[in-house]
């Protein structure tokens, strides 16, 4: 269903496009993306711009910065954000249409670059070979809210607190990482499948239950439905298509019932 879904779609918008409207054949989107889905994103422009002509320009950030953007005017055609807190933040305030939707599940690892061998629970990052622990800022970065909920979860927020380096997103997060400016760094599952950085240092799964679902969703914003009514749609719907899904899948994700 969803295939035929977004085949229609395209149907529609190449009778548009023949037809004279609005939408021009190889134009271009502006996707605000999440700095987790940096790597899947980039896999997922080429598939869609394979399957319609459509370009998709990327703008990578942290989601909290990314919808401040968006609120405050910037053009970007979607927000494919690390939670759905904040496509809601910008349905809310009128920056978006609906609907908001969850396309894919992150999940927490612990990765490192600097010989340390990371452990699902953490107490091993109490040892003094262990001096910096990099998280993304809870304040902007979804990833990094769940990251002090995993800290806390196992009561050792608090002792590990001036050990623990802040990134404005996922993607500073990860530099810290990759140049061991911190010896371990909590960060995005789909970041260490990534073909970038596969097979780089070592990572483990941090468990489920220690912090909550990240639920990833994404939005048409004002600006693209104004604008790009017809390619904002199409990338909309190719999110929840067998092929985006598949690529979700390869990058770590967990899938939305159906998908």
């Amino acid at each position: 269903m969803k295939k035929i879904t977004f085949l229609l779609a395209l149907a529609t918008l190449a009778g548009c496009t023949a037809g004279g409207g609005t939408q021009q054949a190889g134009g271009s989107i502006t996707v605000a993306t999440a700095a987790n889905v940096q790597f899947a994103m980039s896999a997922l422009a080429q598939a869609f711009q394979s399957q319609t002509g459509i370009a998709v320009q990327t703008v990578i950030s942290s989601s909290g910065k990314l919808t401040a953007q968006i609120a405050n005017g910037a053009p970007y055609d979607l927000l494919v954000s690390a939670n759905m807190k904040y496509p809601e933040a910008l349905l809310s305030n009128g920056s978006a249409v609906p609907p908001a939707k969850v396309y894919a599940y992150g999940a927490l690892v612990a990765w490192s670059l600097a010989g340390i061998t990371p452990e699902p629970t953490p107490e091993y990052l109490l040892s003094s070979n262990i001096r910096k622990i990099a998280v993304a800022n809870p304040k902007n970065a979804p990833y990094g809210e769940q990251g002090i909920n995993y800290l806390e979860y196992f009561g050792y927020l608090d002792t590990l607190q001036g050990k623990l380096v802040y990134g404005e997103s996922i993607a500073q997060t990860n530099q810290y990482i990759t140049t061991m400016a911190a010896e371990v760094g909590l960060t995005a599952k789909s970041v260490v499948l990534s073909p970038e950085m596969a097979g780089k240092g070592q990572w483990v799964a941090l468990p489920a239950g220690s912090y909550s679902p990240i639920a990833q969703g994404v939005v048409i914003t004002q600006y693209g439905a104004d604008n790009h009514p017809e390619a904002c749609q199409l990338f909309f719907d190719f999110l929840f298509s067998e092929a985006a899904q598949a690529i979700f899948g390869r990058y770590g994700y967990d899938l939305p019932q159906g998908g």
